[in-house]
């Protein structure tokens, strides 16, 4: 709870647009436990003296496109600009390739030029933008969507 709390309070430019309760926050842990055990999620987190700071989600699209993950991370304050998310992704990467995937997508907030720079450094290309799909407190912006061959 901690984790995800301190991202949306900080402001980080991430989905979640309030604050979780406990509830709310075990119910989503254990939808995403069930998947990771069913093989239809990776996740990678990291955890610094038994506190998360960051993670890495990837889930398969179905059907004719499960070669495709969805790869989405997170990380808290203070953890940024030292390569951690790096290589979150860059494990997240190999474990989706274990599992068959050939190719990552990903979306991200047209403002966020720190992230775009990371994934663009990871290999990461443009392939497309939905004008004014994100309005992050009054802000309105665009949704960036990028591509990658792994």
């Amino acid at each position: 709870l901690e984790y995800i709390n301190s991202l949306f309070t900080e402001g980080a430019m991430i989905s979640i647009n309030r604050l979780m309760t406990r509830e709310k926050e075990a119910e989503w842990l254990g939808r995403h436990l069930t998947l990771i055990e069913n093989g239809k999620r990776i996740a990678v987190v990291a955890e610094i003296n038994g506190k998360v700071v960051g993670q890495v989600g990837v889930n398969p699209r179905r059907g004719h496109s499960a070669h495709v993950g969805v790869i989405g991370i997170g990380l808290c304050q203070g953890y940024r600009d030292v390569g951690l998310g790096s290589e979150l992704m860059i494990e997240a990467e190999r474990l989706a390739k274990e599992k068959g995937m050939t190719h990552m997508s990903l979306e991200v907030y047209s403002k966020n030029d720190r992230a775009q720079h990371v994934y663009r450094k990871l290999g990461y290309t443009y392939v497309g933008r939905e004008p004014d799909a994100i309005n992050l407190n009054g802000e309105i912006m665009d949704n960036i969507y990028m591509y990658k061959k792994i």
